[in-house]
């Protein structure tokens, strides 16, 4: 009975796929956006970079990026996804087009601007200045926010999936300022609310990016893979007690070299594609010579360039860095590495299904196969927009085609008397640091063992006390972190040989 749901689709999560399928559905169905933070959020709006795509068709270019994806995964993408991706992302970009998102042009041109970043042998990076990220979320929060089929729901965040007969019908969440509970049905649930890099001390990522929608998806019994696969951003700005902030890979796109305290290249010794080597390579580099030297960052020099090129081409790292007190115009900038994309996740097939009927998940919670063992750079959002439009396309077969359950409303639980500890910031601050230094950009077998012991026990401590606790915001975070942080350490230990972002030192 069609009138027992809230509502036809339901999407947890305000970043760019959550965003792209709300729009590729609304002129359909009725849909509901669940975000924890406001709307927008995630980290699909600081994307300084760009997304990937060839726009010209050619069967030279389509092979091209096709290769190149397949070889920075290190031979464990699912080739037919990347195929799929690939020959789609002419159509994505076209859609953005559409909704009007202004990419960077040429000078006196309406030829678009293509950049070139780490793992990728030719220019095919579309990009909105160094703010690419932005400028698509903006124009798709604005189209969203007053579509009458769409109804937004911030600070809210989400306990847990909900299932009757093995089907996903909706989810249970928390309103982070009344701390009230409440159900919300619908037809279909989409997760795409952002992978789990906020599970490391130091990342790229907001702080509420917990890993929730793989966590939840765990507990409902989705299929989870290659968690062991969380990429780290080799140059981010580099200052003492500060969030890291990303310098995009643009700027070796452009030329930058990465430089050790006495001014000297080291990348070439470590690659033959030295600065432009995939994000794996020039990470773990990093790390190196940090270990060699005995240093606390690296340098990232671009000031050989024109004042001129530089200001226009990337004004937002420029603004940044100067009121750090660098010009980067006239000095290299300082950078370190920092945990940034979760390359794992909730398994879904090219319509984003789920192994759970009527949950769907699109995004960095997804893994469909395109990254294999480390991203290619701007392959995210290109992967967004593929498969917000391949999800949308199934969710609107089924709207149309199929019988839904007579769902049986739950009864919002009394909130437990218990309160949750004081010392929870303390806890997830001591997580994230355990989880920088075991399961980081260099491992340990021994170490992943035991790491995986000590989560596994955590994690049953932590799911006891969970349901006899009242619950915030702050409590529902930490039990996805360590449930994540477990996904991690156990994949990571069952993996006994190096390859892509899982490098084992031993």
């Amino acid at each position: 009975m069609p009138n027992l749901f809230d509502y036809d689709v339901l999407i947890i999560g305000s970043g760019a796929a959550g965003l792209g399928l709300a729009l590729s559905l609304a002129s359909q169905a009725r849909i509901a956006i669940v975000s924890k933070d406001n709307i927008p959020s995630g980290s699909s709006q600081n994307a300084q970079g760009g997304i990937a795509a060839v726009i010209d068709k050619t069967q030279q270019n389509i092979k091209s990026h096709i290769n190149d994806t397949l070889t920075t995964g290190c031979g464990l993408c699912d080739p037919k996804t990347v195929h799929f991706v690939v020959d789609s992302s002419k159509q994505a970009i076209d859609w953005l087009l559409h909704h009007g998102v202004e990419f960077t042009t040429e000078a006196h041109s309406q030829h678009f601007h293509l950049a070139q970043e780490g793992g990728h042998s030719q220019r095919r990076i579309l990009h909105a200045s160094d703010r690419t990220g932005a400028v698509i979320i903006n124009t798709l929060v604005a189209k969203v926010l007053s579509h009458p089929n769409i109804d937004c729901f911030s600070q809210k965040t989400v306990i847990d999936l909900v299932l009757q007969q093995q089907q996903c019908v909706g989810v249970e969440l928390l309103d982070n300022v009344t701390l009230n509970r409440k159900f919300i049905y619908a037809k279909e649930t989409v997760l795409a609310c952002g992978g789990a890099s906020g599970v490391y001390q130091h990342t790229t990522n907001p702080d509420f990016t917990s890993g929730d929608g793989i966590a939840m998806g765990k507990r409902a019994g989705c299929t989870i893979r290659d968690m062991e696969f969380n990429q780290f951003h080799p140059t981010c700005f580099f200052y003492e007690g500060e969030k890291p902030f990303l310098i995009s890979e643009a700027l070796r796109g452009e030329g930058a070299s990465l430089l050790g305290p006495n001014g000297k290249r080291f990348m070439p010794a470590y690659d033959h594609r030295a600065e432009l080597a995939p994000r794996d390579t020039v990470a773990r580099a990093i790390y190196f010579e940090m270990q060699k030297q005995k240093i606390d960052h690296v340098y990232l020099d671009i000031s050989y360039r024109p004042k001129q090129f530089i200001q226009s081409m990337f004004p937002t790292i420029y603004k940044f860095c100067y009121e750090q007190g660098v010009d980067m115009t006239q000095q290299p900038i300082p950078v370190v590495p920092a945990a940034h994309y979760t390359c794992g996740g909730i398994v879904t097939n090219l319509q984003g299904q789920t192994n759970i009927p009527h949950l769907s998940a699109v995004g960095e919670v997804a893994c469909t196969g395109l990254h294999g063992a480390n991203r290619m750079a701007s392959n995210s959002l290109l992967e967004c927009f593929v498969f917000a439009s391949s999800t949308g396309q199934a969710i609107e077969k089924n709207l149309k085609a199929h019988k839904y359950l007579t769902i049986t409303p739950s009864t919002v639980k009394q909130t437990q008397t218990n309160c949750p500890p004081s010392s929870l910031q303390q806890s997830i601050a001591s997580l994230r640091k355990s989880v920088w230094e075991n399961i980081g950009i260099i491992r340990r077998q021994k170490v992943l063992q035991t790491t995986t012991e000590i989560l596994e026990t955590l994690q049953k401590k932590v799911e006891t006390s969970f349901h006899s606790t009242a619950l915030t915001r702050a409590m529902i975070e930490y039990r996805n972190l360590v449930t994540t942080a477990c996904l991690m350490a156990a994949a990571a230990a069952a993996r006994n040989h190096s390859i892509g972002l899982h490098y084992l030192a031993d």
